[in-house]
């Protein structure tokens, strides 16, 4: 592999610390020329194909690497459908069986030309941008011998916004990038090269090679693989340390056949990432055809020995056990444990202990088996549950799934099917929760891909509920303490900017986009066994944006209607979470997620409620290598209605016809991942107990 430090040298000299004139006008004619230079505006429809190889090692002189792998890949991109790549051929030394977490990975940014450029999951302001006008300063170091313009640029705030330090060559004539040359000097020390070709009969300069060095240097930062669980250089060491020692990551791209095609002629995948047929058994004759070098002998050499390394720690099943562990499971041989059963808390069951799981591919690829039991020690009952499922269609996630739940659920509470499996050490509202219903339920579900970004449910459920508190609901007049529930829902979830890999192991989401949309149907049947007939709607969005300077803004709204017979276990809340009691210390407890920090439990019930929340993240407190922590701007809104409240019977709660409105901080992150909230309850149901008004917590935000 060509070493490729000395071209970057001059990359940092004669940089000023202000804008060149005449550089910044060639950089908005260049901004103003995109459509004419960049392929994915001037063209169509093209395929091209890409070799890459990466490689982790302790030192440029050590006899084998920490990590090794190699990809060929075909990529497809038409204006109507955006880009797809299918992974034709690769190799991932010392591992038997497929890790495509490598491959979701993105370890640099494919054009120059877009607002935001990406190394190894950190974004930069791009340097051909409208983003990058504002956030750098560009001089004109010369007109080379061709005539062509070599332009320096820098970040204006580096300290605050990250941004690239290097030189771009620009086409005299088109201003098209010819080169670019890139040089930081950071917690990670990055050098980054990508030159272009040109092709005459396309009249484009193409991106021809990128070569990336990182030196991970003394910075506690952790460069992943392996969905962000694991360091590199696991393989030497234990597999969860951080890298101590001085670690080098080299990934070099090679792009050839590049071809302009007509829309018509080609069928661009709806994944991002698809796997081809043989793309783990490809013979040397086709990686001789793809690369540009053959391989060292120090490539060579690392296969077999990583290979030692992989099989002697138990590597693969012990990245499986911390991927599974991430969202939620532990997995031993053919049975994942849920680590959302062991322990939980609250007002009436009080202790709850428990244990269930569901089997894995290890046991069937096509049928699984579910189940659980927990004891409460409050109210000295067992809950259980039992299911099971059948994979009918692979390629649409398409299972069709029978259980039976002996359990208890919140009054109010409105939970949409596509986003019921949400992972997290524990529950914080779940602490404070006192009105329970007890439920023995029969499901039969079919979860359905309509497509990569919209997933489908379909539930059918009987259900004989039992109250836990005095209740009764009046209807035609006759009252219900009791009841039964024949109910039918529809839901979806439509991830519109996500980007989503296929693989046999299934698809996996490897972009998280926004806006998120989720919505959801049901309708109550009086008849087959059920005691009401009913609708019920429900709809939110979330959006985030992520912003440069590390700060970011979340909106998440929401809105609930029901129509017909609507007992209270079947109303809507607004996720309150404050404890009934009198004083802001006795109060103090857990903070959650999207919860209303000063609503009581109980206090409000709606046939139709909308919500807003608003939050702020400002940028991360630098106040040591290890000690960042964050302040959160929250702003809260519920307002809502119900009709015939009389019909409630033996219970009081108000309605949020007025308007509830509440605003506060969280201080995030201040020790073990713990920190604290404060927020303040004002407006239409402003309480006359300024104390009242006051919701003091503690937060917890711990990543795995």
């Amino acid at each position: 592999m060509r070493t490729f430090w000395f071209l970057f040298l001059f990359t940092t000299l004669g940089l000023y610390a202000q804008n060149d004139d005449k550089a910044t006008d060639l950089i908005d004619k260049a901004i103003a020329n995109k459509a004419k230079n960049d392929p994915r505006e001037a063209l169509s429809a093209y395929q091209f194909d890409t070799y890459e190889k990466t490689v982790i090692t302790d030192s440029l002189g050590s006899s084998t690497h920490n990590f090794f792998s190699e990809k060929v890949s075909t990529h497809t991109y038409t204006q109507k459908n955006a880009s797809s790549e299918e992974i034709i051929g690769y190799q991932l030394a010392g591992f038997q069986r497929p890790r495509y977490e490598v491959f979701a990975v993105n370890v640099q940014s494919r054009s120059f030309y877009d607002n935001d450029f990406v190394i190894f999951n950190t974004r930069y302001a791009g340097i051909l941008s409208n983003r990058g006008l504002k956030h750098y300063y560009y001089t004109l170091n010369e007109v080379n011998p061709e005539g062509d313009y070599v332009i320096s640029f820098s970040p204006k705030k580096p300290k605050t916004i990250p941004g690239l330090t290097g030189t771009m060559t620009l086409d005299k004539s088109s201003l098209a990038l010819k080169s670019v040359n890139i040089s930081i000097d950071d917690a990670l020390n990055i050098l980054l090269y990508q030159e272009y070709s040109y092709l005459k009969d396309l009249g484009l300069y193409i991106p021809s090679n990128r070569d990336l060095f990182i030196d991970k240097g003394d910075s506690d930062r952790q460069l992943s693989f392996f969905r962000g669980k694991i360091s590199v250089g696991v393989l030497q060491n234990e597999i969860m340390e951080s890298m101590v020692s001085k670690k080098y990551l080299v990934a070099t791209t090679r792009i050839s056949n590049f071809k302009k095609v007509a829309p018509s002629q080609i069928h661009p995948s709806p994944y991002s990432i698809v796997f081809g047929p043989n793309a783990q058994n490809q013979p040397p004759s086709f990686w001789k055809a793809y690369r540009a070098e053959n391989l060292t002998t120090k490539d060579k050499r690392s296969f077999s020995a990583l290979e030692k390394i992989v099989n002697a720690e138990n590597i693969e099943r012990r990245l499986g056990n911390i991927n599974n562990f991430s969202v939620g499971y532990f997995s031993v041989n053919a049975f994942d444990f849920d680590l959302t059963y062991p322990v939980k808390f609250n007002n009436y069951e009080g202790l709850r202990l428990g244990m269930g799981g569901v089997t894995n591919a290890g046991f069937s690829e096509r049928f699984r088996l579910e189940g659980y039991a927990a004891y409460g020690f409050k109210d000295k009952e067992l809950k259980y549950g039992i299911g099971g499922g059948y994979l009918l269609l692979p390629d649409k996630d398409a299972w069709l799934s029978l259980t039976y739940n002996d359990d208890l659920e919140e009054v109010g509470n409105y939970a949409y099917l596509t986003d019921r499996r949400v992972y997290s050490l524990f529950e914080p509202r779940l602490v404070n929760i006192n009105l329970f219903y007890a439920h023995r339920t029969a499901r039969a579900n079919f979860e359905y891909r309509l497509s990569p970004k919209i997933l489908t449910e379909l539930q059918f459920a009987h259900r004989n509920i039992y109250q836990t508190t005095e209740y009764r609901y009046l209807q035609n007049g006759m009252t219900f303490s009791n009841y039964d529930i024949t109910e039918a829902t529809f839901g979806l979830r439509w991830s519109a900017s996500s980007k989503f890999m296929k693989s046999s192991d299934g698809i996996k989401e490897i972009y998280d986009g926004y806006p998120k949309i989720t919505a959801q149907i049901s309708q109550g049947f009086d008849g087959l066994e059920g005691d009401f007939n009913f609708t019920k709607i429900g709809a939110k969005a979330y959006y985030r944006v992520d912003r440069l300077n590390k700060s970011a803004t979340e909106i998440l709204v929401e809105g609930n209607v029901g129509f017909g017979d609507l007992p209270i276990t079947h109303l809507f809340h607004a996720f309150p979470n404050a404890p009934t009691k009198e004083t802001i210390l006795q109060r103090f407890s857990v903070a959650g997620v999207n919860s209303f920090e000063t609503m009581f439990f109980g206090e409000f019930f709606s046939d139709r409620l909308f919500t807003a929340q608003l939050k702020h993240r400002l940028r991360p407190f630098n106040l040591g290598r290890r000690f960042k922590p964050e302040m959160v701007l929250i702003s809260r809104f519920a307002i809502g209605d119900i009709q015939n409240p009389e019909d409630h019977l033996d219970i009081s709660f108000g309605s949020l016809r007025k308007g509830f409105t509440e605003s506060g901080f969280e201080l995030n992150k201040l020790l073990f991942g713990f920190g604290t909230s404060l927020t303040y309850r004002y407006g239409g149901y402003h309480l006359p107990n300024w104390e009242d008004n006051i919701a003091f917590k503690f937060t917890f935000n711990l990543q795995l």
